[in-house]
């Protein structure tokens, strides 16, 4: 089937782009959007969209809570005619607590196609520190195309069994290891209730998630310590909480069973996508 690019894409180049709603650092962006201009130099690309993931973005980080900067990026035309496949990630630690993850669009687009979570959150982030194309707000547009609740929930579920049975079997628990239990079953919760992706902001889902006030409670003095610094100190854990997340447990191990697994997704739409950004990007 031939699809038009004006057909899915023109029509919304002129709108406007997803702003940040908060930048929790002015210095340390500025240090960041100096990086991202570095990697384009660097590596002759172009950064469509860069944003904070992990605990800055969720709205729990501590004072030593690292930059989690992650990025998709296209390279010039030429670089997609060679016959042999390419490194098409890129990772960098600075010494200034940056952690950078970058992927090539097509393998972005390629996740996309599968619902990735980590994608999708990505394009939710509370902190964009560049969106320079109309890419990201055109796979917002497309996610109610290609968003898998099951795939999702399994992700978020054995995330959070990972994590309970790693971090969370002990008597002493530090503070730090509950909201990577808690926050992957809230996200559960979400999609289940709503059918769409979980917001990436931790507060968020707690308000509309957590119906129980002294278990909301709890998380919130949790959170406190939390982002107050005490995220590595051991105490003992809290039974509430715990009883929570295992009956969490249990139901979506049962739950994810039952959900029907969807047709194969459309991969026309992302192509098109595709060929648009390179030409937005490189005209």
């Amino acid at each position: 089937m031939n699809f038009s690019l004006n057909r899915f894409f023109v029509r919304n180049v002129s709108k406007p782009f997803f702003i940040h709603t908060r930048y929790p650092h002015p210095q340390m962006t500025e240090e960041i959007k100096k990086v991202l201009s570095r990697l384009e130099r660097q590596h002759g690309i172009k950064i469509l969209y860069a944003v904070e993931s992990g605990s800055r973005a969720w709205g729990f980080a501590s004072t030593d809570s690292d930059w989690d900067v992650r990025y998709l990026y296209i390279h010039k035309p030429d670089w997609y005619l060679d016959i042999d496949d390419k490194k098409d990630s890129q990772e960098e630690i600075l010494p200034n607590d940056i952690d950078l993850s970058g992927w090539e669009l097509k393998k972005a687009l390629r996740l996309f196609r599968k619902s990735n979570p980590p994608l999708l959150e990505w394009l939710r982030s509370p902190i964009v520190y560049s969106e320079s194309f109309s890419t990201a707000n055109q796979l917002r547009e497309l996610t109610q195309h290609y968003f898998n609740p099951k795939s999702c929930i399994h992700h978020y579920l054995h995330m959070a069994e990972g994590n309970f049975r790693t971090y969370l079997q002990k008597e002493e628990v530090r503070a730090k290891k509950y909201f990577y239990v808690l926050r992957p079953l809230l996200a559960c919760d979400w999609i289940k209730e709503n059918n769409t992706m979980a917001p990436t902001e931790f507060q968020l889902l707690v308000d509309t998630q957590v119906k129980d006030s002294a278990l909301k409670q709890e998380i919130e003095n949790l959170l406190a310590r939390k982002i107050a610094g005490e995220e590595l100190n051991e105490s003992p854990k809290i039974q509430l909480i715990n009883d929570f997340w295992e009956q969490k447990l249990d139901y979506y191990s049962t739950f994810v069973q039952s959900l029907e697994k969807q047709a194969p997704p459309d991969t026309e739409r992302l192509n098109e996508l595709f060929k648009f950004t390179l030409k937005e990007a490189w005209q």
